[in-house]
């Protein structure tokens, strides 16, 4: 389950579009404050996932083979071929040509959103695909080990892991991290289409071999 919950995790924190959008909440007025509440928001739905998934538990791994157990791998099998198709589909999807600074129209936005603006758009671009992947695996968890609750805290720490380093940045640099961040978004914009196809394939490759070799075991 460890590894399983820290590849997701990284896969999570490293997903594009959830980046490109907190640098141009942090990079709008008062930024810091509505990254802090756009991370809030990101680390409260992957808690509450978590969460909810543990009390149905009870924190306890169902036996191996019981009906549980085999839902679960299976919702982990259908997610990962999920990923497999998006992360295919959006290789054949042709490129636009922006006939605008990429940006520029939520840019403008966020430099009139509020802090529940920034929270809500935080729960929009939650890779849920990839957050549903994690309480799949979170069934296997057993709460009598201290080792699993590490697991699931440092799993939650890891998909945040990249907007928390920006916000700290921003903090406590904010010139350099400005100018940083921005050439980190104009990266992302040339590239999040390969950044993206890579990540899902990568990870739905994973999950489904996982689950056809726990499900043939």
């Amino acid at each position: 389950m460890a590894l399983d919950l820290l590849l997701i995790g990284l896969a999570v924190t490293l997903f594009p579009l959830p980046i490109m959008a907190f640098v141009l909440v942090v990079a709008a007025p008062r930024g810091v404050r509505k990254g802090l509440a756009f991370i809030l928001a990101w680390l409260a739905c992957l808690v509450v996932v978590m969460a909810i998934v543990v009390f149905l538990t009870g924190g306890e791994p169902p036996p191996p083979r019981s009906p549980p157990s085999i839902a679960a791998l299976v919702a982990t099998l259908v997610i990962g071929v999920g990923l497999i198709v998006y992360s295919e589909r959006r290789r054949r999807r042709p490129r636009r040509t922006a006939t605008a600074p990429a940006g520029t129209s939520l840019s403008s936005r966020m430099d009139d959103a509020t802090g529940w603006s920034a929270a809500a758009l935080a729960v929009l671009l939650q890779p849920w695909g990839m957050v549903g992947a994690a309480a799949a695996t979170v069934v296997q968890a057993d709460l009598s080990h201290s080792v699993s609750y590490l697991t699931l805290v440092a799993f939650c720490l890891l998909a945040t892991s990249s907007l928390l380093a920006m916000e700290l940045y921003m903090v406590f640099a904010p010139e350099k991290a400005q100018l940083a961040l921005t050439h980190l978004r104009e990266w992302l914009e040339r590239h999040k289409d390969p950044a993206t196809v890579i990540t899902c394939l990568l990870l739905g490759l994973w999950l489904v071999g996982r689950s056809l070799y726990q499900l043939a075991g």
